[in-house]
């Protein structure tokens, strides 16, 4: 398992939290995934691929890059 780690711009409310956060769990490959909203930090366990996870959280209209 591997732990990714994206910011995400864009989020203004738990509610913009939630879609990003559902979005991610729903992903296949991903285990756990926990977005802060503070912070503007998603945290992601497993296997799926950091750039399609990227491509995801982007297709919902926010901006998102890996953080290394």
């Amino acid at each position: 398992m591997t732990k990714t780690r994206l910011r995400v711009e864009g989020m203004a409310c738990n509610g913009c939290r939630t879609k990003v956060e559902k979005t991610l769990r729903e992903y296949a490959g991903v285990t756990s995934a926990d977005v802060d909203l503070k912070s503007k930090e998603a945290v992601i366990t497993g296997v799926a691929d950091a750039a399609e996870l990227v491509q995801a959280v982007e297709k919902l209209g926010f901006t998102a890059t890996i953080i290394r």
